[in-house]
């Protein structure tokens, strides 16, 4: 994080959210890390589409409808895109990327939003849900930007407001609250907010992911990026808890069933190493072990080792993935995906003169490159979406 600032402890908070190994595999499909191993040999060469369906959507470009790119929902027919800058602006494609409509309801009345962290899609319903974080409520619009309700957050404790939120079921989202130092993941009642079960996962000690230097008059902080700490994934949910030396599945009884362990026990360290998983597939478990320090001065921190974990083979390697519908070999990182849907699929974009500039030289094949010969530099980025092959 470049830019340091001084903050309130709330500010802070969002701040840090928006910069976001020897291994075994024992029974039950347990695997346990060792968050000190500084590099694993030998290097894995991975195709992503060997193991992942990949599939880009090419968002409609016009006068209203010219935006960032920041993917919020993926739905069987609906996309739901914003910007980064929080402007407001609420972009609805159909699922192939054909613009709708634009929403914006934002402003101080009781049916608009002053900003949002993240919007969930209820298909079904054909409701929006908008995480107003800075007023700590949800806002639930229909489609067509019609207010319906809104209901608070978590109040109680030290809840702060809601991060990672996901469609859980029908009548519930799945939403992590980053700051409660006790139940930070919870079942909400998409009709009036009221929690309809909390999910405990046990750890020792609350420990905040994120370094923080005090001064007279005011505060810095920096953050190690975004991640996420809810992935669906084979149906189930894995949570994963920066406090915790577990890594869970969430199955459908609610009971925690033990995915990943790490070793040694967080606080047992000073400082500490965190595994940040990003991307689960049926072959692979991408993660990073990273460690939490930050040089004020310097800028700089949060030192990290990047490894994968081979099912097959049970154990870890460092790694290189292509992307396939390239000619040549173009390298993907695993941190530009994002999951997005309860389906377990995850989101990146790729930028349209880039696209235009790869299919001039000759680079791109496939349906990648039919997607780009009819792109214009300027044209809205393209979603890569991608999901576990079965």
């Amino acid at each position: 994080m470049k830019n340091l600032v001084i903050l309130t402890l709330l500010e802070i908070i969002i701040l840090f959210l928006m910069t976001g190994c020897s291994g075994n595999s024992s029974t039950n499909g347990l695997v346990t890390v060792d968050v000190t191993k500084s590099s694993y040999s030998p290097k894995k060469e991975l195709v992503l589409q060997d193991f992942m369906d990949v599939e880009y959507i090419p968002l409609e470009t016009n006068d209203e409808f010219i935006n960032q790119g920041n993917v919020q929902a993926v739905g069987e027919k609906y996309i739901i895109v914003a910007n980064y800058r929080k402007d407001g602006d609420i972009f609805v494609y159909d699922r192939k990327g054909k613009a709708i409509r634009k929403i914006n309801r934002k402003g101080q009345g009781g049916e608009e939003y002053i900003s949002f962290y993240n919007v969930i899609l209820d298909e079904e319903k054909e409701e929006l849900f908008i995480n107003d974080f800075w007023a700590r409520k949800i806002k639930v619009y229909d489609l067509e930007g019609n207010f319906k309700r809104s209901f608070m957050q978590k109040q109680e404790g030290d809840t702060q407001f809601y991060t990672d939120m996901f469609n859980y079921d029908k009548d519930n989202l799945i939403c992590y609250d980053e700051c409660n130092a006790d139940i930070p993941f919870l079942l909400v009642s998409k009709q009036d907010g009221s929690i309809t079960r909390e999910i405990k996962v046990p750890y020792k000690e609350k420990k905040l992911f994120i370094q923080l230097l005090r001064y007279e008059g005011g505060t810095r902080a920096a953050g190690p990026g975004a991640y996420s700490r809810i992935i669906p994934y084979n149906n189930n949910w894995i949570l994963s808890e920066s406090s915790s030396d577990t890594i869970y599945t969430l199955m459908p009884d609610y009971s925690l069933r033990p995915f990943i362990v790490r070793t040694p026990p967080l606080h047992t360290m000073n400082p500490e190493f965190h595994v940040v998983l990003r991307l689960i597939s049926n072959s692979y478990y991408f993660m990073e072990s990273v460690k939490n320090v930050y040089d004020f001065r310097k800028q700089e921190g949060f030192p990290r080792t990047y490894f994968v974990y081979d099912t097959k083979e049970k154990d870890f390697f460092s790694y290189i993935t292509y992307n396939g519908d390239y000619t040549s070999k173009k390298e993907l990182y695993m941190v530009m995906f994002t999951p997005i849907n309860s389906k377990g699929e995850l989101w990146a974009t790729l930028d349209a003169f880039e696209l235009c500039r790869d299919y001039e030289d000759g680079k791109l094949k496939g349906k990648l490159k039919k997607i780009a010969s009819k792109l214009g530099e300027d044209d809205n980025r393209v979603i890569m979406l991608v999901k576990p092959k079965r």
